[in-house]
């Protein structure tokens, strides 16, 4: 049932016959249950105020038409301990690029020179498991598209 995430319904993937329910095996205590919606929501308080502090901006008192010039004098170890903060929570430096390159594409697919330079040579693309080629749609060029995959043959 949707949105009752504590029990699914299992079905046979080939044949559709229903096998029964399926209750969780290491379900959280109530006790953790609570304790992690409270951390949730003063993570939330946290960032709402933060939110809140960053669109705040203060200017300079001026009685002549000039340009507004920002206040907001900050220490050195602040300003340190506010970017130490932030470097942290870009996703994308945390990325593990190159930790499984991509597989080469089959020989019989057209690819630029480009895209071969990035795979890695020898290791052919993995065929998905559970997917019947016979039942692929063919594309505008009518040859049959193939999934990407990663190593473990899941699609991508």
């Amino acid at each position: 049932m949707p949105h009752h995430d504590h029990r699914i319904e299992v079905y046979h993937a080939a044949t559709g016959r229903y096998l029964g329910s399926a209750d969780l095996a290491d379900r959280a205590t109530e006790e953790q249950v609570s304790a992690v919606r409270r951390a949730r929501a003063a993570r939330s308080r946290r960032l709402k105020k933060d939110l809140e502090a960053s669109q705040r901006e203060r200017y300079a008192a001026v009685n002549q038409p000039a340009a507004p010039q920002r206040l907001g004098a900050l220490t050195t170890a602040q300003a340190e301990a506010e970017l130490a903060q932030a470097t942290g929570t870009d996703l994308s430096d945390l990325a593990l690029r190159d930790l499984i390159p991509p597989a080469a594409p089959p020989a019989e697919w057209r690819t630029p020179a480009s895209l071969a330079a990035l795979t890695t040579p020898g290791l052919p693309a993995p065929v998905p498991s559970g997917r019947d080629s016979a039942s692929a749609q063919p594309g505008p060029d009518g040859r049959t598209a193939q999934p990407t995959t990663d190593e473990d043959g899941d699609a991508l």
